[in-house]
């Protein structure tokens, strides 16, 4: 049985682990609420961005000299897979939950039979991956001195993935992230980068509005195209600051109440034991006056 020092020693140490995780919870909290509100103002700008290019892209679907961006290289052999998860742990399953979607995503595409790069923005996303698929990470980007994420950071992301385009390394990019739901709920998702989607394209048509537009398509998708890539890109990054906080809120909650359970359950041991020996400690004082 543990002597009385060891359950103190022990219990001090679950208490030292409490307070470090509410700590962690507050300062999780006081994120989530700026990143939640940075991802929710991102959302309507990302959304309408794509519902033009799409309403573009009808006028340009049979156009000879539509943008690359649109319409492909005409083949989908190389596969560029961007796992976006963070530079942290302490947050739960977050960064395990989207390299999973994205292990899903990767293993999928080599069954059919393509070629994988793969382009990991956080170093927990390219610490799991690179287990399976060392040979298949081409690019690593973190932002672990970073402490508020900017559009900046994003364009030079966006930059890197267009330069990788041009240069005829891949043929379809695809992101991974964790989409924000609420604080216990983040959903990881996998979208198309390049070619731009324009599945919304049909829903537009159907719905009978047109647009003149000037200058022509051709020219406006031509300038609006890479910015939609790093657009798109910021919108992931703020969705994944946002579930990340919340995750981490959710883990350390659920920590700090664990901890509680811990020291409450080993309280109980320590004066059971306590209780245990005092009573020893009497029956030897008294049997010892008996002897004599």
């Amino acid at each position: 049985m543990p002597s009385l020092k060891a359950f103190r020693n022990r219990i001090a140490s679950v208490r030292a682990t409490r307070k470090i995780t509410r700590a962690m919870q507050m300062v999780a909290a006081s994120k989530l609420k700026r990143a939640q509100d940075a991802a929710q103002a991102a959302r309507p700008y990302a959304e309408k961005m794509s519902s033009v290019i799409s309403s573009l892209a009808g006028a340009m679907a049979n156009n000879p000299g539509a943008p690359k961006l649109l319409t492909g290289t005409g083949a989908d052999q190389v596969q560029l897979v961007i796992v976006a998860t963070a530079d942290r742990g302490l947050c739960g399953g977050f960064n395990t939950n989207i390299v999973r979607r994205a292990r899903q995503l990767i293993d999928q595409l080599l069954r059919d039979g393509k070629e994988v790069k793969i382009f990991c923005i956080g170093r927990k996303g390219r610490d799991q991956l690179r287990r399976l698929y060392g040979r298949h990470i081409i690019e690593t980007v973190e932002f672990t001195g970073v402490k508020r994420i900017a559009f900046g950071n994003a364009a030079e992301i966006g930059r890197k993935i267009l330069e990788i385009y041009e240069n005829g390394g891949f043929d379809v990019a695809t992101i991974v992230y964790s989409r924000f739901r609420s604080v216990v709920s983040q959903e990881p998702v996998a979208q198309r980068l390049i070619p731009a989607p324009v599945e919304s394209a049909k829903k537009s048509a159907a719905g009978g509005t047109f647009y003149d537009y000037e200058p022509d398509e051709a020219e406006i998708l031509a300038g609006l195209l890479p910015r939609n890539i790093s657009v798109q890109v910021f919108r992931a990054l703020l969705e994944n600051a946002a579930s990340e906080q919340g995750a981490r809120m959710s883990a350390m909650d659920s920590a700090t109440r664990n901890a509680g359970e811990v020291i409450d359950r080993l309280t109980l041991q320590y004066n059971r034991t306590r209780q245990a020996m005092i009573t020893k400690e009497l029956i030897e004082i008294i049997s010892g006056a008996e002897a004599i």
